[in-house]
């Protein structure tokens, strides 16, 4: 168990009868050996920083595309995330015995699904600090889940809207892009990816970049 609220080994995944399903994409069975042969690290930071988890959902989509679910926070004043695009997910709560069990909890409470029940968690991303100073400190644990073509979504009033890109896009140099974003008042100029008139960035961005390592052939190695 990790020291850091860490959960159980889940084992290989693909023994399973629905996992073997899900997991028949070449690239789904790649994605989960990597994240089975090397785990997401865990950040070095005190006891006192708060932690989060999201989920990065995948479905096999037509002609088995892989395609991947964001969300876009609906607007709350003084929430420092408000209105932009995201994993589903949040902060820890009392409850939660393990940082999966709030990845699980905080994608259920915010888009209707399951993504035990109704799918199943391939493993865990990097654990990420934020790098905005004027952003609160809390490490985020991101864990990657694979669910039905045909699951249905239910948004929270959390979740202003959800949409499925497919992740042969995301990656595509054309969609690397520096964008202009408003961090607390400020104008900055950040790395993103730009899909269909959305703007990934931050730790979003982030995230998925450890994600998309992860698709390469030697990702299961260890080499960043």
């Amino acid at each position: 168990m990790s020291p850091r609220g860490g959960e159980p080994s889940t084992g290989r995944p693909e023994g399973r009868p629905a996992a073997r399903r899900l997991l028949a994409p070449p690239t789904l069975a790649h994605l989960a050996h990597s994240l089975i042969e090397r785990p997401g690290s865990v950040a070095d930071v005190g006891p006192d920083v708060r932690r989060a988890a999201v989920a990065l959902v995948l479905r096999a989509g037509f002609d088995d595309r892989l395609e991947l679910l964001f969300i876009e926070r609906a607007v709350y004043p003084g929430d420092p995330w408000s209105g932009q695009v995201a994993f589903p997910g949040g902060r820890r709560e009392l409850l939660d015995h393990s940082l999966r069990e709030t990845a699980v909890r905080e994608t259920r409470e915010e888009l209707g699904f399951d993504i035990e029940d109704d799918g199943l968690i391939l493993g865990r991303l990097d654990e990420l600090p934020p790098l905005t100073p004027v952003l609160p400190p809390i490490v985020v644990r991101p864990y990657v889940a694979v669910v039905d073509a045909d699951v249905s979504l239910a948004l929270s009033d959390e979740v202003a809207r959800a949409f499925w890109a497919p992740v042969d896009e995301l990656c595509s140099p054309d969609a690397s892009v520096n964008a202009s974003v408003i961090v607390r008042g400020e104008s900055r100029v950040v790395p993103c990816v730009s899909h269909a008139g959305y703007t990934i960035w931050g730790m979003t961005e982030r995230i998925f970049r450890d994600f998309q390592r992860r698709l390469e052939p030697d990702a299961s190695s260890g080499r960043r």
